[in-house]
């Protein structure tokens, strides 16, 4: 009851335009929205604009909030159509080309258009107050932030992924969904079935072994040895660390490759100038991410490539995705580095 009189009270003076009021109200939301944004858009820029257009509407709004819902319920209503309105904004522009170059490629074993997709810092997930899902709520936190779950998100229609977010990971009734994407029960139903039956095609199959524990020795141990084979060239070390069916992809380039002998392949593009790598192990999407820097042939300073997010299933990696550098300062790392 106190946090319901404090609400109240705090909804009153809002509306009255005290800011520090609204902010009580609202900030405790900001994390957790951005992050719904992130899994509706693919991109954290997209998100973070998004993020500010919804305080902006909440604040504007605020006179019209009858309290027939819960502040939070409210917020993800306008923050969920405010993600769809991007979503067919003419103006959003793709990420960066990758900058990799691969001579005389292999046919892709898939292609994909996910040109707006950015990794998550997990910096940002740490400061995400666990509000918990809601009892109908499909997906676990770790597998809901995953890469291979956005980038499958990004595959859906605008409103199946919103429903389908509002429903399974966040765990919204029907009849709350229906009403925050201003539409019938019905239409929920039908949309997030089909969101559904094109996830599970997208999705890693079930029976594949399940990423160590974050943080954990196995984790770390595969880390370690993935970081070493880097720096020492070892192409055939780190090829043994892949499954035989691992995933190559460097978004927003649609092309996708399978198989360890297609990653030997281009890890001999990568080696082929024969100047060491150097990975810097940070985290994104609750996984083993690297900032990845090449020596300078003149100088003791080594340039940032990329950053590379790796996917795991057991003590093995099964999918490695490349970003631009463009991703790089949102995990607080530097273009150039001291030999």
């Amino acid at each position: 009851m106190k946090d319901l009189s404090m609400t109240a009270e705090l909804m009153t003076r809002a509306r009255n335009g005290d800011g520090d009021a609204f902010g009580a109200l609202v900030d405790p939301y900001r994390r957790e929205l951005h992050l719904h944004c992130y899994r509706i858009l693919g991109s954290v820029a997209d998100a973070e604009d998004v993020l500010q257009e919804t305080m902006l509407a909440a604040w504007q709004g605020i006179g019209d909030f009858g309290e027939r819902s819960s502040v939070r319920t409210w917020l993800y209503r306008i923050a969920t159509n405010r993600s769809l309105n991007a979503l067919r904004s003419a103006s959003r522009r793709p990420a960066p080309g990758s900058s990799l170059v691969w001579p005389n490629a292999p046919e892709p074993d898939r292609v994909r258009e996910v040109p707006w997709l950015e990794p998550y810092p997990d910096v940002l997930l740490e400061r995400i107050a666990d509000a918990g899902a809601g009892p109908e709520a499909r997906y676990e936190r770790t597998e809901a932030i995953s890469l291979a779950f956005i980038t499958a998100l990004q595959l859906l229609p605008p409103r199946q992924r919103a429903a389908l977010v509002l429903r399974d990971v966040l765990g919204f009734h029907a009849a709350e969904t229906a009403q925050m994407l201003e539409t019938t029960t019905g239409s929920v139903t039908g949309a997030l079935q089909r969101a559904r039956a094109t996830l599970q095609e997208s999705l890693p199959t079930a029976d594949r072994e399940p990423a160590p524990a974050p943080s954990s020795p196995a984790e770390a141990a595969l880390v370690g040895q993935l970081t070493a084979a880097f720096a020492n060239s070892d192409i055939d070390g780190i090829v043994g660390l892949l499954t035989e069916d691992v995933w190559l992809s460097m978004p927003p380039v649609p092309l996708e490759y399978q198989g360890r002998d297609v990653a030997a392949r281009a890890l001999s593009v990568v080696f082929s100038q024969s100047r060491p790598l150097r990975l810097i192990a940070t985290r994104a999407n609750g996984q083993p991410a690297f900032g990845v820097y090449v020596s300078d042939p003149h100088a003791a300073v080594l340039h940032a490539t990329g950053l590379m997010v790796a996917t795991l299933s057991g003590r093995r990696i099964s999918a490695l995705t490349r970003f631009d550098t463009n991703t790089l300062s949102r995990f607080g790392l530097p273009r150039t580095l001291p030999a």
